[in-house]
This record gives structure tokens, sequence and C-alpha cells, in this order.
């Protein structure tokens, strides 16, 4: 079964439909996040679907946030052992027709005030820190040195934020002068080394994976009590990071990646980018999913 959106028929109060999550509210202090099977590129939603990426997706984010507990709090709510997160819903959600589509891409998380900055972190030079180092010699209008190749590694990963933009508009590149700006100093020199930290942890898993992880997007909450950062949405899938294959890596050109790119890749490949409401082949369809399906299984080590 493939899930375009999630119906619950009021059961909950839908807050949002993102570009892949469908966000409910099950109290005033918990949303239940259900990852769908929807696809976006260049901020524009597929017009079909990827069977199985929301459970892929949802058990990858799991694997990262168990990976990261000791580094950084995230928003799971805590389930007690032999707990399902059905036992903290209506019950009338345990029915097999709302099952099916919550079971395995549905995270029963903690509010919190999130912050407002798309955080990434690069490890080498690809995408559109790539197009901007070759307009102006600048990364997120940080200058770089003279001379870099494509997909070439950092000396040490940076800090490279954008704006958050409502669905339907584009995020926006922006300085770490321009986030300080935003978010004030303070907190944004705060979250930009736990991102680096966390980033740096996990890329050097991922190689011993024989797995590159060039670039991620984290987002982060805020506890307004205790003033604590806590890691929040989803954590290096391969929708919010760039997969590369250690093996086929080589410097100059673009890689062999086991994420979205592919799909951006065909998109552009077909002037397709940025338009609305594309239907996938169903051979770039199983493609893709077969990239995120290898993902998973060489990231977590278990079989799909």
């Amino acid at each position: 079964m493939t899930v375009d959106k999630t119906e619950l028929d009021g059961i909950l109060p839908l807050l949002a439909r993102g570009k892949v999550r469908d966000i409910y509210e099950v109290d005033g202090q918990t949303l239940l996040f259900v990852a769908t099977d929807r696809i976006s590129a260049y901020d524009v939603i597929m017009g079909n679907t990827i069977p199985d990426k929301g459970v892929l997706l949802t058990r990858l984010s799991e694997f990262w946030f168990k990976f990261l507990e000791g580094d950084v709090r995230n928003h799971l709510k805590p389930l007690a052992p032999g707990q399902t997160i059905y036992d903290l819903l209506p019950k009338e959600l345990s029915e097999p027709k709302y099952k099916e589509q919550l079971d395995g891409r549905a995270l029963l998380v903690q509010k919190h005030k999130l912050i407002p900055l798309e955080v990434i972190v690069r490890g080498y030079i690809t995408g559109s820190a790539w197009k901007e180092y070759q307009r102006t010699g600048n990364v997120h209008g940080q200058p770089q040195p003279l001379g870099w190749q494509e997909s070439q590694e950092f000396p040490q990963a940076i800090f490279t934020p954008s704006t958050k933009a409502e669905q339907g508009d584009h995020d926006e590149n922006i300085s770490p002068e321009q986030a300080a700006a935003l978010i004030g100093k303070e907190l944004c020199d705060r979250v930009a080394a736990l991102a680096i930290n966390l980033y740096t942890k996990c890329r050097e898993y991922a190689k011993s994976k024989g797995i590159i992880i060039a670039d991620t997007k984290f987002e982060f909450g805020i506890d307004e009590i205790t003033n604590e950062i806590v890691l929040v949405d989803e954590v290096l899938t391969p929708d919010s990071s760039r997969f590369w294959s250690s093996e086929h890596y080589a410097i100059g050109r673009s890689q062999e990646s086991y994420d979205k790119q592919f799909l951006r890749d065909w998109l552009t490949a077909n002037k397709l980018n940025g338009v609305d409401g594309v239907k996938m082949p169903e051979d770039i369809v199983e493609r893709t999913r077969n990239k995120y399906v290898e993902a998973y299984e060489v990231l977590t080590g278990k079989k799909w």
C-alpha cells in the first residue's frame, strides 16, 4: 500500500500537510507526525508517490534519533516498555482503516517552539553551494579558497543556513550573519556548533558503512522552560541529506547518489525542475524507491 495523504476523519485535528508529513494535534503538548509517500524536489511535490518511502524515512529517523540520544535531546514522546503509540491515541485509530495509514510511518512527538531556520551543514561542496561558489567564490556569503572543484571536501564542515519557507515558497540560502540577525547571535552560535557536531559524528559512522554524507539539513526546537535545544522533524534521511557512495566518489564531478538527487537529475534533464504536478514514470519511481531502501539497509544494517 502507498499513502499519498492520510484521512483520519476528524478523530484528531489536522494541523498541516507538509511536503511529506501530515501533522495532527493529539493534545496541547503532543503531535502525531505521519510520513506519507509523497516526494518533493526543487520545493515542488510530485504528482505520484514512492511506495514505502514514508516508512523508510520514519525508521531511518528513529535510527538516528537513537544514535544521537547521548548528544542531543529529541522530540519523540517516551513510551513505556511494551507501550505503542496506539495506547496514547484515541481508540478509534486502532481500527484497521486507520492503522494501515499509520503503521510504521507515524511518530508521537512533543511540541516545542521551532527555531525558524533550516540548519544545513555541508561537508562537501555540491548543489546550490557549488553553483554559488562558481558565480561568486562564496558559499552562503562566506568567502572560500580559489580553485576548488565540484564535490571537494571542506577542511571542516560548515554551517550554511537557509530560511524556512512556507509550503509553496522556496527556502533562501542566507549567511550565518543573517541567521544570527534572525534568531539572535547566542542561539545561532549554539545551533551551529551543535549541528556541526551531530553531522560530524554521523558522517564518520556513515563512512564506516561506505556512505559519504555530503550535507544534511537539521531542524531544531527549543524548550522554553529549560532553554535546551531539541532535535525535531526528520534526521539524516534521503529527503534531508545527500548520500554518496564512498566506492565511486571522485572529485571534480557530480556523484552517484543514494538520495533524491536521482529524481532531481531526472527532472533537470527533462527541464521539469520546479514544475507543479509532474508525474514520475514507473521506472523512476522504482529506481528512486530502491535508492531509499539501499540507504536504509546500508546505514542501519537491517534488511528491508
